[in-house]
């Protein structure tokens, strides 16, 4: 497989709150968004990351929903800890991480990163946004346009490292050659749509610049925040 990322400041953050980890070898690609002010948000993306990746690579993942699992409630548990902390208190992360292994693809996400495949041309979002507006959304209270712009629309459900026993969503799904997988920060996603990234899918050009082309399009529309993007190309 193959795989490109990019993580830019934006045009508003003094800090960088995302984190990610690309470990083709493994298979393994994760991003995280920290919350929590940018010293609390930085240590709990740094932490999320490096605790995830140290326990990945300690397990023989005979069952990779399970190593992805036990890895982000780790992660989960030395987040909360250092929360305690007054310097700490409130931090928390984001992370969506994806393991390939065999042909299927196994997923771990909490919080408002994304995780898209695209396959024949169409772009499927993966996961679901543990959001206030997502909540509405789904409640038929506002519409998809109205999220976009609705002034709740950072508040968070569900973080790593706020609560003590997180709800994490797991699952899997099979992949075949050609697949792509984008994992994304909400820096991209409130600002370039999927029809958006379907279109920069389509174009014959390297993984590098794909990337690149997301990340400019969400400076190019504003960029109020953090921009992550971890593009794979599954062979």
């Amino acid at each position: 497989m193959y795989a490109n990322a990019l993580t830019d400041v934006g045009l508003v953050r003094k800090e960088n709150e995302d984190n990610y980890l690309v470990s083709p070898e493994r298979g393994l690609f994760v991003v995280a968004d920290g919350m929590g002010g940018h010293v609390g948000g930085q240590v709990a993306s740094t932490l999320a990351i490096q605790v995830l990746d140290k326990e990945i690579q300690q397990v023989f993942y005979k069952n990779p929903d399970e190593a992805l699992h036990n890895a982000l409630i780790k992660a989960n548990n030395t987040i909360f800890h250092h929360g305690q902390e007054q310097q700490f208190y409130g931090m928390g992360t984001t992370l969506t991480a994806a393991m390939f292994h065999g042909q299927r693809l196994y997923l771990s996400h909490i919080g408002d990163s994304r995780a898209y495949l695209y396959r024949d041309g169409r772009i499927t979002q993966l996961t679901q946004d543990h959001s206030l507006v997502n909540e509405l959304i789904q409640n038929g209270g506002i519409t998809h346009a109205e999220a976009l712009i609705h002034p709740q629309r950072n508040i968070l459900t569900r973080a790593l490292g706020t609560h003590s026993a997180p709800i994490i969503d797991i699952f899997s799904l099979p992949v075949r050659a050609g697949d792509y997988l984008l994992l994304s920060t909400d820096g991209l996603h409130n600002h370039v749509q999927s029809e958006d990234l379907e279109i920069i899918l389509s174009q014959h050009t390297p993984l590098k610049e794909k990337v690149q082309h997301m990340v400019n399009m969400a400076l190019a529309r504003g960029g109020t925040d953090n921009v992550t993007v971890v593009l794979v190309q599954y062979e």
